[in-house]
């Protein structure tokens, strides 16, 4: 995590002493035994966010947005500075045009997407802000921790990527057999700004499917309530297999410490075959098998294994 590798510390030192140069109220304050200009310690809220945004989407902490220190309207916030990080989803499905591909499959498609956000549970304006010369930068000292007191107070941040997904293949054949493959990835991190705690949630998933459509397909069993010597019942089955694997894990860190801590986690195993009868224009058969395997990564929670199968059926009343 990035608390243990330095970079989130060295980006403090930096955000430090870049925001004493712009604050006309720091000019003169002495640097302390660890580095940091008086006024902007390890903990200010000011240095704190931004080298945390630096740090974890690669920015330069010479150039990384501050946070906002007046509020000229209502719809005032702390990070109106920072641009939005561009989203996607991107859908192609040209291959079956190539000369050839037209013979193995109907339908070819590959997906591929990502979204990201920027949130904070709330804020507030603190009340002991003071900038007496209308600098924009704040000259009020708090007597406990020596910082200077922001005009925002920003209890928690948050950063949230996913890559939903980051590849997805779905593949129609000709024979009538449909495959899938789809992976995602996503990470989510939370920095409390009251007890300087980092919670990092990241996730992976694995999901492979296979369908198969056979016409004219006849019941290996007699069926109840029909005539002795009754034709065998011939109609359209649907096979349908899915697995998936999830991968989830979440360690908090606390600033300054180089120990990160596992709160919860786990892997989720999934298998699903289904086959889908359709026994005539109003009755559908369905047989199904769902099994849901959870392994937990801390001793605290059992692992849980949860099965369901059966038969369903459909009837359509429709006239």
């Amino acid at each position: 995590m990035l608390f243990r590798s330095g970079k989130f510390e060295a980006n403090r030192l930096v955000l430090s002493k870049r925001l004493a140069k712009l604050n006309p109220y720091a000019a003169g304050n002495a640097i302390d035994p660890d580095g940091y200009v008086e006024g902007y310690g390890r903990y200010a809220q000011d240095v704190l966010i931004p080298a945390f945004l630096a740090a974890y989407t690669n920015k330069d902490p010479e150039s990384v947005p501050l946070i906002k220190q007046n509020n000229p309207n209502i719809r005032s916030n702390p990070f109106s500075g920072i641009l939005p990080k561009p989203n996607w989803r991107i859908t192609y499905n040209g291959l079956t045009r190539i000369p050839g591909m037209e013979k193995i499959f109907t339908n070819f498609t590959i997906t591929h997407g990502y979204n990201s956000t920027l949130s904070m549970n709330s804020f507030n304006s603190a009340l002991l802000f003071r900038d007496p010369f209308g600098a924009s930068y704040p000259y009020f000292r708090d007597s406990i921790s020596g910082n200077y007191v922001p005009y925002f107070l920003v209890p928690n941040i948050t950063i949230s990527e996913a890559f939903a997904p980051m590849i997805d293949l779905d593949m129609q054949f000709t024979n009538e057999l449909s495959t899938r493959f789809e992976y995602k990835k996503s990470r989510q991190l939370s920095l409390s700004l009251i007890d300087y705690q980092l919670s990092e949630t990241r996730s992976t998933e694995f999901t492979v499917g296979a369908g198969l459509r056979k016409r004219g397909f006849k019941l290996p069993f007699k069926l109840p309530f029909t005539k002795e010597g009754a034709p065998a019942v011939s109609n359209d089955v649907n096979f349908r297999l899915d697995l998936s694997f999830r991968d989830d894990a979440t360690a908090n860190s606390r600033l300054d410490q180089d120990a990160a801590l596992p709160t919860s986690g786990q892997r989720v195993i999934t298998i699903s075959p289904a086959i889908d009868y359709v026994l005539n224009n109003r009755i559908n058969l369905k047989f199904y098998f769902d099994q849901r395997r959870v392994e937990p990564k801390i001793s605290t929670s059992p692992p849980i294994t949860t099965t369901r199968a059966g038969v369903q059926i459909r009837i359509s009343l429709a006239q």
